[in-house]
């Protein structure tokens, strides 16, 4: 059962405003992913504490720090944009969903991928650290 709209919107708004494009179908998330050259990060939202606490405000230091960044940023929410979702996951084999999660390509394969226990405990500070870190890496 998906999450109320009105609640989740300030939360999809907060990875809009860093930079990510919203992903709501399946559809979408295949010609994104189609898109197999230069780098491009998926996010997957959720309404967390962790994705509160760490996820968003990591991702939007992290896009708007200097240095590297991905040529295309995603998003789409867990729990409302399912099957968006399921798409991106289909491209992340042998990692289990969780959620808030963070998915890196480059040129069409899969190079990084931030789970929920990768990201649950940390600050933002430290979050927007370690994509700038994969960042450096795979853009």
């Amino acid at each position: 059962m998906p999450y109320p709209e009105e609640m989740v919107q300030p939360m999809r708004a907060e990875a809009v405003a860093a930079g990510a494009k919203e992903l709501r179908t399946a559809d979408e998330v295949r010609a994104a992913i189609g898109q197999r050259t230069g780098s491009s990060l998926f996010f997957i939202n959720s309404v967390c504490g962790c994705s509160a606490a760490s996820a968003r405000p990591g991702l939007g230091a992290a896009l708007s720090a200097s240095g590297k960044r991905p040529d295309r940023v995603y998003t789409s929410f867990a729990g409302n944009d399912t099957e968006a979702v399921a798409e991106i996951r289909k491209h992340m084999p042998g990692v289990p969903p969780s959620s808030p999660s963070m998915a890196m390509f480059k040129d069409g394969m899969l190079v990084a991928v931030l789970e929920r226990h990768d990201i649950q405990g940390t600050t933002g500070e430290q979050l927007a650290s370690r994509l700038q870190a994969i960042f450096a890496e795979a853009c």
